[in-house]
């Protein structure tokens, strides 16, 4: 009697422990399927949040609509972040990173449209210069006055005539040099013009492939191609100037590299200028499903 009580005790015991075991692996199956589950909803998640996010910066790059100076808006590293989101879309945490991302570049293109339209109302320098950068560029590009002769000289040789440039690093900064300002001879005439020529260089910067295009009308000098675009948008302006200083005395003061462009070199001109600025474009690398 008491061995088929103990073997039915170890059977018990036995059915305990089955059932307990199996139990046990169906509240872990049950835990890995919620972990599962909330591991899908945060995906889901973070798939809607970086759609909104990109869906803000298409928006904000929406602004931007026309401006001159393409380069404004780095639409390139707009889609890497479309893709890189691509790469990421079982990786929930690496797309929160994305989305990140994609914010800030959003908060940099509405901190650049705010800084601009503050810049178009405003004139820090007070100057003819910085008046006429400041309406041709709508505010996006900025104006110093400064010693910029070893800035802007290229070859280091300290050219002394030059009167100011744009370097290709920094294109939406006009420098400007001050001794050239204060030259007896300097008018608001010629600091206009010197200014037309200047921010022909920013829209060569900022808008590469339309450029390339155009210079070859110029066999290739981006100075002449500037001088060009002063004579054909600034009306009456010229290269050779005769400034007054008295009743009797006078400069001839020569503004440019010398060269009158001809009739086509200015139809190339204007073809060029039409195709400039920001044009809007898809932000895509495929439904994040």
């Amino acid at each position: 009697m008491i061995c088929v009580l103990a073997v039915a005790l170890l059977a018990a015991i036995a059915g305990g422990v089955w059932y307990y075991l199996q139990l046990q692996d169906a509240e872990d199956r049950i835990d890995e399927q919620q972990q599962q589950i909330d591991e899908q909803r945060d995906l889901i998640e973070q798939k809607e949040t970086f759609g909104a996010a990109m869906d803000g910066l298409v928006e904000s790059a929406a602004k931007f609509d026309g401006v001159l100076m393409a380069s404004v808006v780095p639409w390139e590293d707009y889609h890497r972040l479309a893709v890189q989101s691509w790469v990421h879309r079982w990786d929930a945490a690496a797309m929160a990173d994305d989305t990140e991302a994609v914010e800030r570049a959003a908060a940099e293109l509405e901190s650049r449209w705010s800084a601009a339209q503050t810049q178009a109302t405003t004139n820090t320098t007070g100057s003819t210069y910085e008046s006429v950068i400041d309406r041709l560029s709508g505010g996006f590009v900025e104006s110093k006055i400064e010693g910029a002769v070893q800035l802007c000289d290229a070859d280091g040789g300290g050219d002394r005539d030059l009167l100011g440039c744009v370097i290709s690093d920094d294109p939406y900064l006009v420098h400007f040099d001050s001794a050239a300002n204060a030259l007896p001879y300097m008018t608001d005439e010629l600091r206009t013009g010197i200014a037309y020529h200047e921010f022909a260089h920013v829209l060569q910067f900022t808008n590469p492939v339309a450029t390339a295009d155009a210079l070859e009308a110029f066999d290739g000098d981006n100075e002449v191609m500037a001088d060009c675009f002063a004579l054909t948008y600034l009306d009456g302006w010229k290269l050779d100037h005769r400034i007054w200083t008295s009743d009797y005395e006078y400069w001839d003061v020569n503004i440019g590299y010398g060269k009158t462009c001809t009739g086509p070199q200015q139809q190339a001109v204007r073809d060029w200028y039409g195709r400039l600025g920001v044009e809007l474009k898809p932000i895509s690398s495929g439904a994040l499903t």
